[in-house]
């Protein structure tokens, strides 16, 4: 059976069963308290929204974010589908982020794609479902099924952050890679979204600034999120991403990497 983290009580459960389940994270709580569930859209729009915050700063990723739903009421897999590439370049989308959410909305408009459903499949199936997308890897997949769909036992095996806290929390001497979290993380399921929202916040209270997190509405949806697992071009990717610049004309022409 699935867990579900679709409110803070539902978080506040799965933590205190967490606690029980595993003594060593007894100290973990007692430096965090208890997290803040974090919740975003789901379906199309908070695929989206995840993929186009790839590789960005909050900043960036929100300004493209911003236009796009701007110019798209609402920017739904149709209107994906039917959005010219050059003006999605135009909005500041990289060729390789126009490629993956197209082929997501073509697959979502053959029905050969729901969303929705991967709520109630099992983490793994449903993290494998996402990867077999193109262009959507394990982080983004993850993002999407912890954060979109609150699933209990989405595990976000490659976020930096989360294998830094594990490290420190659980006195290792070097920091788990994504294959190393698997069987550290066995344990802790079905309930393995919980415990990424408990190291999360160990996270922040050790290093003292945000992990995969930065920012929230009023309305308890994360409003930015930042992909600390992958590599950072701010630089660049500011100047390929200012709508009419000759950097994100070329970009566009440019075969994606």
């Amino acid at each position: 059976m699935t867990i579900h983290l679709n409110n803070q009580a539902d978080l506040e459960d799965a933590v205190h069963a967490l606690v029980k389940q595993d003594p060593r994270l007894r100290a973990i709580f007692e430096v965090t308290g208890m997290p803040t569930l974090r919740r975003r859209e789901p379906g199309f729009a908070g695929l989206a929204h995840i993929v186009c915050g790839q590789q960005l700063s909050i900043a960036s990723a929100a300004a493209i974010w911003g236009r796009l739903t701007a110019a798209f009421e609402p920017f739904d897999h149709h209107a994906c589908r039917r959005a010219r590439a050059d003006r999605l370049g135009r909005l500041g989308l990289s060729a390789a982020k126009i490629k993956t959410l197209k082929n997501v909305a073509r697959e979502l408009a053959a029905e050969r794609l729901n969303l929705d459903v991967l709520a109630e499949e099992d983490a793994d199936a449903a993290h494998h479902a996402l990867t077999a997308l193109h262009g959507i890897g394990p982080w983004t997949a993850d993002v999407y099924l912890l954060f979109c769909l609150g699933h209990g036992d989405a595990w976000p095996a490659g976020d930096l952050a989360v294998q830094e806290a594990i490290k420190v929390g659980l006195g290792l001497g070097s920091r788990p890679n994504a294959k190393q979290m698997a069987p550290i993380a066995e344990p802790w399921r079905p309930l393995r979204g919980a415990a990424a929202h408990l190291w999360w916040s160990y996270y922040r209270a050790i290093k003292q600034r945000e992990g995969v997190i930065a920012g929230e509405e009023k309305t308890n949806v994360v409003s930015n999120i930042v992909a600390v697992a992958k590599p950072r071009r701010d630089a660049k990717i500011a100047a390929r991403t200012k709508p009419g610049s000759k950097h994100a004309n070329h970009r566009f022409r440019r075969r994606p990497k």
